[in-house]
């Protein structure tokens, strides 16, 4: 039976144990600035460190921006029962054909980042309800993704050999807006 003593114990780790005391969390901000927003009339909701590709969920954040949000949870419920393809127009190497889609030729199902982002989606919904805001006319005015953190792993290979396995976080985040009653288009 091993027993933990004073001298057994590394000094560099006892360390970083008395100073985890001070972690602090991230504090994130938003690609868009707050003067582009209204604080009556927007609401915001993120996604922070998700594991979903973040070229499929760019792509996805494109083409809602713009939509209404039942709109957009309608074209994304479609994505996830794969009815309507999302078209990709930057990340597009070697993609396929899909019928359906207007002004791009290339398309695929993103099925994970559009529940990820229809749950983000859901979440600055419940936000306009708290702020008192008519869901019926919030129209997205701000989707983003982009790259986070890097999860850095290694694979096992034949004769004592590795290979760096490296996988990607995404952030995605999402400005709502609710629209005036005249009809006006922004």
């Amino acid at each position: 039976m091993f027993t933990l003593m004073e001298n057994h114990i590394n000094h560099n780790l006892a360390v970083q144990l008395h100073n985890w005391r001070d972690y602090k969390v991230p504090k994130w901000g938003y690609s868009i600035t707050e003067g582009e927003l209204d604080p009556e009339k927007t609401v915001k909701a993120s996604g922070r460190e998700i594991r979903v590709s973040h070229k499929s969920a760019r792509e996805v954040c494109r083409t809602i921006k713009g939509m209404m949000l039942t709109q957009a949870k309608q074209y994304l419920g479609d994505v996830i029962a794969k009815k309507k393809p999302v078209p990709f127009r930057r990340f597009k190497k070697k993609v396929g054909h899909r019928h359906g889609l207007e002004k791009a030729y290339a398309g695929r199902y993103p099925v994970k980042a559009a529940k990820h982002i229809l749950k983000i989606l859901k979440g600055g919904e419940a936000n306009a309800e708290y702020k008192g805001l008519d869901t019926e006319k919030l129209r997205i005015i701000h989707a983003s993704a982009y790259p986070g953190l890097k999860i850095k792993r290694y694979m096992q290979r034949a004769f004592g050999r590795s290979s760096p396995k490296i996988g990607t976080l995404c952030h995605i985040e999402v400005a709502l807006e609710e629209q005036p009653e005249t009809g006006e288009k922004m």
